[in-house]
């Protein structure tokens, strides 16, 4: 592959080509406490994440992908932010979002921020499963801050934000994947306006930095 048209900063070629904290031995020898696995059907992207857990603090955390530089670069920075000094702890992973590890990268191309969301779901679901192995399902985040935009189909604005991370940049694509405003109709205008302004936010710059407000 030619990395001469590549727009990657440094910190995500050097996350590329030397990957922190890659599993290199058979799942089942590593002996997770959680593990998370999705799909992003946009490109084609595989992930899955191990971790251990030690005093409700991630003290390990390992991952397999099949995907692109940016997945491989979002994940292994990932990796480094949740387990440096001591661990992140389990609430405190739950909360890391997209545009921190875009950040701590220098930036992505705009058409390779989807790629950023696998790691980050990814772990979510191995800290799902973590609570449930441990009889923690209490524990399981519910998104009850961000506003319903689609009453009929429950459909948040965070649920927008990250559909258009995702590489969804109008309307009909978020009504296929989401189903929003297929019943009453009344949300459309607004789910407009919310669609325009995040891939505006997202994808009109030649870097997506992570910190643009």
């Amino acid at each position: 592959m030619d990395g001469a048209n590549w727009n990657y900063s440094d910190k995500v070629k050097e996350h590329f080509f030397h990957p922190k904290n890659i599993l290199e031995i058979d799942e089942k020898e590593y002996n997770a406490d959680g593990m998370g696995y999705v799909g992003s059907p946009a490109c084609g992207d595989m992930m899955k994440i191990f971790i251990k857990v030690k005093d409700d603090r991630i003290a390990d955390l390992k991952w397999q992908t099949f995907g692109c530089a940016s997945a491989i670069g979002s994940t292994s920075m990932l990796s480094v932010m949740v387990t440096e000094n001591g661990g992140m702890s389990l609430d405190e992973a739950w909360k890391l979002t997209p545009e921190m590890i875009i950040d701590k990268l220098g930036g992505l191309p705009p058409n390779k921020i989807h790629c950023s969301v696998l790691g980050d779901k990814a772990l979510r679901e191995a800290i799902k499963d973590h609570f449930k192995r441990t009889g923690q399902e209490d524990r399981i985040a519910h998104d009850d801050k961000s506003r319903i935009i689609c009453n009929c189909m429950n459909v948040t604005e965070d649920d927008i934000r990250m559909e258009v991370l995702e590489g969804v940049k109008d309307l009909k694509t978020l009504q296929e994947r989401t189903k929003l405003g297929t019943a009453c109709g009344k949300c459309i205008d607004t789910a407009k306006i919310l669609v325009d302004f995040y891939v505006g936010k997202y994808y009109t710059e030649e870097i997506y930095t992570g910190n643009k407000k």
